[in-house]
């Protein structure tokens, strides 16, 4: 069975990610800056502590896995670019490694050029998201460029405002403005995500995922 090398797996999205992997019998390493965030046991499981600031803790966790889910951001208090430093790390340590495929989640500010085909909501979100989170704009883009850049089979995947709602086990895979909405709810798009770790549909793209 596959093993997956998660970082982020203590957010709100990630704790989602993190069960439904061990459920559907994935083999995971969770790097966690505080292990006792993480509230499940499993064989399965293996749990390193650090941060993605920290090469060794990085190192450590993908080390013997065969897919990466990237599921960190910045919170309060975090580095100007946590995104950035902390995906160069996790990048750097899969090419040691020889490990290829990493999914990654940011927000809908990211552009997809040639897809995205976003109306005047979508403009006014992404001004407002320049304005008032210019800083995390900034990090998603400069996270993007170091993906780009690394030769790997990449994905990001986007999300509008995401809800703590039930998932319904239905939503939208499109772009921004195309076939999409501005809601998702995290437990949907945390299937999404399991998702990607096996399709091959969305490499090198970020598709925009919402119900």
């Amino acid at each position: 069975m596959t093993t997956i090398a998660l970082f982020g797996g203590t957010g709100k999205t990630g704790r989602r990610v993190l069960h439904r992997a061990l459920e559907a019998g994935y083999t995971v390493r969770a790097l966690a800056r505080n292990p006792s965030k993480i509230d499940v046991h499993n064989e399965r499981l293996t749990i390193i502590e650090g941060d993605v600031l920290d090469t060794r803790g990085v190192e450590a966790t993908v080390q013997g896995s065969d897919a990466v889910l990237s599921l960190f951001g910045q919170v309060k208090g975090s580095p100007a670019t946590l995104q950035t430093d902390g995906t160069r790390n996790v990048v750097e340590a899969m090419q040691r490694h020889g490990v290829r495929r990493i999914i990654s989640l940011s927000g809908g500010g990211l552009k997809a050029v040639g897809k995205d085909e976003p109306k005047l909501p979508d403009r006014v979100i992404r001004l407002l998201l320049k304005v008032l989170s210019g800083r995390v704009l900034a990090d998603a883009e400069g996270h993007l460029k170091v993906l780009e850049a690394s030769g790997l089979d990449w994905t990001v995947v986007r999300g509008p405002r995401l809800t703590e709602s039930p998932g319904t086990g239905s939503y939208r895979v499109g772009w921004v403005g195309v076939n999409a909405s501005t809601q998702v709810s995290r437990d949907d798009l945390a299937d999404f995500i399991l998702t990607q770790i096996d399709d091959r549909t969305y490499v090198h793209e970020m598709p925009f995922i919402s119900h």
